[in-house]
C-alpha cells in the first residue's frame, strides 16, 4: 500500500514501524493520517512475521495535536458522523504491543496517541501535554480517562485544565513513559525493546497484554478471575510445553505462537 502521511519499516526482528511524515504541519492528526495509521498498524497485527509495533514521528515532533483545520468549524453532528474519534478507539483492538517513541511536542491528539499505546520510550527533548482548553474545548480521544489513570487525578486536572506540560524526565517520574534516551537514541532504543519483546511467546504476549489492559476496566475480583483463565488456557498451547521444556533443559524456546 502506498501511503502519503507515514512512513512504514520492517525488522527482520519481527518488529514494524510506522512513522509519522508531516513534518510541515507538525505532524498533525488529520483524518487521512490516521486512516493511514490505522490501516499500517492493523496490517502489521494481522502480520505472522510481525510480532511488535514501533509508532514514532520526527525528532523535532511526535504529533503537535489534531488536525485544528478539520474541526475549526464542525457541527456535533459532522464530528460523530465523519467518526473521528472512533480512529483512535481502534487502537484498543491491535492484539500485538505497540511501542510510541515519542522525540518533541506530543500534544492533545499526539498525546493521547502515544497514551493509547502499550508503552512509550521518549526522548529527552519529549513534552506531553493536553492543551485543548486553549482552543476552548477538551481532550476527546482519551485525555482525561487515561490521565489519571497514569498521573493521579491533582495532575491530569492541572494539566488538561490549565495547559500544564510534562518534560520527558517528569512523564518519567509519575509513570507516563518507560525509558528516556537522547534524541539520536531514542528510536533506536525503542526498536530494540519492541524487538526483545517479539523473541518471546506470542500467545503468551497476546494474552498479557489482554489482562492487564482489562485492569483498566473491571473490579479486581473481575481481573483476577480473567487472569485466572488465561494463564490455564495457556497450558493448551505448543509454546507452554516448548517454554517450561526449555527451561528444564537449560536451553533458548522455540516460540511458534501456536
Amino acid at each position: 500500500m502506498t501511503y502519503e502521511n507515514i512512513v512504514v519499516e520492517y525488522s527482520v526482528q519481527g518488529v514494524g514501524v510506522v512513522k509519522l511524515n508531516q513534518p510541515r504541519t507538525f505532524n498533525a492528526l488529520s483524518g487521512p493520517m490516521m486512516d493511514e495509521i490505522m490501516a499500517a498498524l492493523e496490517a502489521m497485527d494481522a502480520d505472522q512475521a510481525i510480532r511488535c509495533m514501533v509508532l514514532t514521528g520526527t525528532n523535532r515532533v511526535f504529533a503537535a495535536g489534531a488536525d485544528i483545520k478539520e474541526m475549526s468549524e464542525a457541527s456535533p453532528a459532522e464530528m460523530i458522523n465523519k467518526a473521528f474519534i472512533a480512529r483512535w478507539d481502534r487502537l484498543r483492538h491491535l492484539n500485538k504491543p505497540l511501542i510510541a517513541a515519542v522525540s518533541g511536542y506530543a500534544l492533545g491528539g499526539g498525546c493521547e496517541l502515544a497514551m493509547a499505546c502499550d508503552m512509550i520510550v521518549a526522548s529527552e527533548s519529549a513534552v506531553f501535554g493536553q492543551p485543548e482548553i486553549n482552543l476552548g474545548v477538551m481532550p476527546g480521544a482519551g485525555g482525561t480517562q487515561r490521565l489519571i489513570r497514569t498521573v493521579g487525578k491533582a495532575l491530569a486536572m492541572e494539566m488538561c485544565l490549565n495547559d500544564r506540560r510534562l518534560t520527558a524526565i517528569e512523564a518519567e517520574r509519575v509513570g507516563l513513559v518507560n525509558k528516556v534516551f537522547p534524541v539520536e537514541s531514542y528510536l533506536q532504543e525503542a526498536i530494540n525493546l519492541a524487538a526483545q519483546i517479539a523473541a518471546r511467546a506470542p500467545l503468551a504476549i497476546r494474552l498479557i497484554k489482554e489482562t492487564v489492559n482489562m485492569a483498566l476496566e473491571t473490579p479486581l475480583s473481575a481481573g483476577l478471575a480473567y487472569e485466572r483463565n488465561n494463564f490455564y488456557m495457556l497450558f493448551s498451547t505448543q509454546d507452554q510445553k516448548e517454554g517450561m521444556a526449555a527451561f528444564l533443559d537449560k536451553r533458548s524456546a522455540d516460540w511458534k505462537g501456536e
